[in-house]
């Protein structure tokens, strides 16, 4: 439990915001509003949830102007333009962080290694041959940072983490749990009814303020590098294969899979268990909804989706019925059938045109 406290005067200046309220009293935590107690803070994101914050025993709300008339002149307020980037900034003030430095004795670090003095290595954690290990970043226990690999500042490494393949890795990147960066690409070239193997040359570069979750697998190049651009960030159990490029402040939700050479732009969304095919290009500012599938380039900004929602079963057998039975007509009869209902219609309209 978080038992931290701040002033609410220092609270508001984190998010600058304007206070309605005691600068000096103590904020011991966020809570949801329904959740909230009488000295933790919660906020409000939008007119749907006036409900909520009206019933709410928060000590504090964070909210914007236009929505202070409509709640209790007794509560204390936050005004804020975006209340919920304010909650996400404040996160940080609560939240609890390991303040260690310096490398457990069950560490094992190459004397080639050059490690931050305020850099933490935990307990079992690997540091191979020629590694940089940045200003007060946090390798945690059991994982293996493989020779090569540069890891930047104020980053987060978790546990049984695997970097390796001379990956590159900027600051503030967070990798969380048993995700393998720089592992080798699927790469095999076919003869004589066998798979040869092709040595994955290439390496990982991923950028500033990145953030990859649990379970991801991140493949190294074949001869180019795979890259995440700055800002990139990833949910849990993703796959991004060699040689994919994605652009900065780009979002990949849980269960999706990129295929190789991809190449995808700034600021798009991936919702979960998207799959996108190798070697296409995605625009900047493009928009996957829930498990579509990508098999060509998308070279227009927007939203695009893909594959069938659910329905009834009963209803569903018809539908694929219907399908089966449409693929069995030929297409030129089809296109008749069309020609000839766009004839009737004209026809129908002409005469109505003429009665009038």
């Amino acid at each position: 439990m978080n038992q931290q406290h701040h002033k609410l005067s220092n609270v508001t200046h984190l998010v600058q915001g304007e206070l309605l309220g005691s600068a000096d009293f103590l904020v011991q935590g966020l809570a949801s509003l329904e959740q909230a107690n009488e000295n933790q803070i919660s906020f409000v994101n939008g007119q749907k949830y006036l409900p909520q914050a009206i019933l709410s025993k928060a000590g504090v709300l964070i909210i914007t102007s236009d929505l202070q008339k409509e709640l209790p002149k007794t509560k204390q307020y936050i005004i804020v333009d975006n209340p919920y980037l304010a909650f996400a900034q404040l996160t940080h003030a609560f939240e609890i962080q390991g303040q260690h430095s310096g490398i457990e004795e069950t560490a094992q670090i190459h004397s080639s290694a050059i490690v931050a003095d305020s850099a933490y290595i935990g307990h079992y954690a690997v540091i191979g041959e020629n590694c940089v290990i940045g200003d007060a970043t946090r390798i945690q226990s059991h994982a293996k940072i493989d020779r090569g690999v540069e890891v930047g500042k104020n980053c987060f490494i978790d546990s049984h983490v695997t970097i390796t393949g001379c990956a590159k890795l900027g600051d503030r990147v967070r990798v969380h749990a048993n995700t393998v960066i720089g592992s080798e690409g699927f790469g095999f070239a076919p003869y004589q009814a066998k798979w040869h193997r092709i040595a994955q040359l290439g390496s990982v570069q991923i950028g500033n303020d990145v953030r990859i979750g649990s379970n991801c697998c991140i493949d190294r190049g074949a001869l180019d590098d795979t890259i995440l651009s700055n800002g990139v960030i990833i949910d849990n159990l993703v796959q991004i294969a060699h040689n994919v490029n994605i652009g900065e402040n780009t979002a990949i939700a849980a269960n999706s899979g990129i295929a190789g050479s991809t190449v995808i732009g700034k600021n798009c969304i991936l919702a979960g268990a998207c799959g996108v095919s190798g070697h296409i290009k995605i625009a900047d500012n493009v928009t996957l909804t829930g498990m579509s599938m990508v098999t060509k380039s998308i070279l227009e900004s927007g939203t695009y989706s893909s594959g069938t929602g659910s329905f009834e079963s009963k209803q569903w057998r018809k539908m694929v019925i219907g399908l089966r039975q449409l693929a069995d007509v030929p297409l030129t009869k089809l296109v008749k059938r069309l020609d000839h209902i766009q004839t009737q219609i004209e026809s129908i309209e002409s005469t109505l045109k003429m009665r009038k």
